[in-house]
């Protein structure tokens, strides 16, 4: 059962990534693309938009796949932390810790639970 539940776990936080970096991407699922998403990168300081636009998305969408298919699952963990440690620092920090005030405790979550995945590791159901 432990198995399933990493599986859970894991397909559900990794599609979630995979849409995320496809919306900042391709402009999937009602995202903005490249220069969308850039041009507002650059309106909250983050600069060259378009290039660190390109890096969320990628880490987005990578590590995604990566922590869904279970393959390299520390890697895709690793990415997920990274994009939601900038998120948290750019974007949510400066509201506290409540989501209700666009704070960083669902950010916090998503990092708490790619480690924790990451340390236990992927469970038997993979892709490879």
């Amino acid at each position: 059962m432990m198995d399933l539940g990493l599986l859970l776990i894991r397909l559900v936080v990794g599609v979630a990534f995979i849409g995320h970096g496809s919306q900042k991407l391709f402009g999937w699922f009602g995202g903005y693309g490249l220069k969308g998403t850039g041009g507002w990168m650059e309106s909250i300081g983050i600069k060259p938009g378009v290039a660190m636009a390109f890096m969320a998305g990628a880490s987005e969408l990578l590590g995604g796949l990566l922590f869904a298919s279970g393959v390299f699952t520390w890697i895709g963990a690793l990415l997920i932390t990274a994009t939601m440690l900038v998120a948290i620092v750019k974007v949510h920090a400066k509201n506290g810790f409540w989501i209700t005030q666009n704070g960083y405790e669902y950010n916090l979550i998503l990092i708490v639970v790619a480690i924790g995945i990451a340390l236990i590791g992927p469970g038997a159901y993979t892709l490879l």
